[in-house]
């Protein structure tokens, strides 16, 4: 099921980006077989349910550094559509399965990497995490308050939004060319790269001068109508009236008269205007606002924790969380009406997939024992 079913995919497993590109793949309906190190460092889960982004997919362990676990690769990408590693450059090439070497035996093979800065310039070889990534992308440099230190947006921005999302769609626009070319070709993703174009409208509005410092501007907490508030019982809500219409509503409902005072869109305006809102919202508890606020035309929204997120009931009737085993997976997306995908499926532990998997992919018993005997795979 799903919009990419009959599509083979190794993912040579890594960290954080490649994982989520695959997972996302895979929940699209790809075949994805992950391909653990033999011996390797792995990130360690008491329960390989927990691994939500390794979900959906199989598992081998091959030894990438001995000659028949690279020919095992090989033999692997003659049969598959695309490849995604996350190493630094160079390492694939040291363990001769880069490119090259894998589109010398398939020519349609779409070969994705993720790397955090690049594969060439003077950083490409230097380690880091997403953190440094948007920093350097200046995207950290604007988050935050105009007073404090910049606010660390979790990895969402580098290793999910800027990384992994870009190499799945770089994948899928290689695979879309090849329909017509026949042709696969190398999908170089960044996370400075990603996480710069993911700040394109904020380096235009920057172009024109119209993004000042960190936390005065319009997106970024700066304006009184599109921040946080704290409510009495120390929860908060969001508020995001930004136009005139969704102000005006604002106001009505708070019972703010806003006669005489400067235009919303005047910063001279803000500080009293947030101190006012701020004084209001304190007043009642979040569930109070909620339940007065209503369908009111706003746009604001309770601030969720994950589990009260998972239940809210707009989720729970569009489905945005999905049970797996017990756990509340987020659900694939986007949506498709004709290809819809599958549920999840839990992640397994590293090499469990054995015999099935590779009897899926072509092999039969001989060459799987001959591949055991020689200790390619574990």
């Amino acid at each position: 099921m799903g919009p990419l079913a009959g599509f083979r995919v190794i993912e040579i497993v890594g960290l954080g980006p490649c994982p989520f590109a695959a997972m996302v793949l895979a929940d699209l309906g790809a075949e994805v077989l992950r391909i653990d190190r033999s011996g390797g460092k792995a990130m360690a889960f008491p329960d390989p349910s927990a691994d939500f982004l390794g979900r959906s997919r199989k598992s081998l362990c091959v030894d990438l550094k001995s000659e028949a676990g690279r020919d095992f690769v090989l033999t692997l990408c003659e049969k598959a559509d695309a490849l995604v590693e996350g190493f630094r450059p160079g390492v694939m090439e040291r363990l001769r399965l880069g490119p090259e070497v894998c589109r010398g035996r398939n020519p349609r093979l779409v070969y994705g990497r993720m790397t955090g800065w690049g594969q060439e310039g003077p950083l490409a070889k230097t380690p880091g995490h997403d953190i440094n990534y948007i920093s350097l992308a200046g995207v950290l440099g604007a988050i935050g308050r105009a007073d404090s230190a910049p606010t660390v947006p979790l990895n969402l921005v580098g290793d999910f939004g800027g990384g992994g999302m870009l190499l799945a769609l770089g994948v899928l626009a290689a695979l879309l060319e090849r329909s017509r070319s026949g042709e696969g070709q190398v999908v170089d993703a960044a996370m400075v790269d990603g996480a710069a174009l993911l700040m394109a409208p904020l380096y235009g509005a920057h172009s024109l001068g119209g993004w000042g410092p960190r936390g005065t501007n319009l997106l970024d907490g700066g304006a009184p109508f599109y921040d946080a508030y704290e409510t009495a019982d120390g929860e908060w809500l969001s508020i995001g009236s930004l136009e005139p219409q969704f102000f005006a509503e604002l106001c009505r409902q708070l019972g703010i008269d806003r006669e005489g005072e400067p235009h919303p869109m005047d910063p001279a305006g803000w500080p009293a205007l947030r101190e006012r809102l701020s004084e209001i919202f304190r007043s009642k508890t979040r569930a109070d606002w909620v339940a007065q606020l209503g369908e009111a035309e706003i746009c604001f929204a309770p601030v969720l924790s994950m589990q009260e997120a998972i239940e809210h009931p707009h989720n729970r009737a569009r489905g945005t969380f999905v049970e797996v085993d017990g756990r509340a997976h987020p659900a694939p997306a986007p949506r498709f009406d004709r290809t819809p995908a599958a549920t999840p499926v839990s992640a397994v532990a590293p090499g469990e997939g054995g015999d099935e998997v590779l009897e899926q992919w072509g092999l039969d018993a001989d060459e799987i024992a001959s591949l055991r005997q020689a200790g390619a795979i574990a």
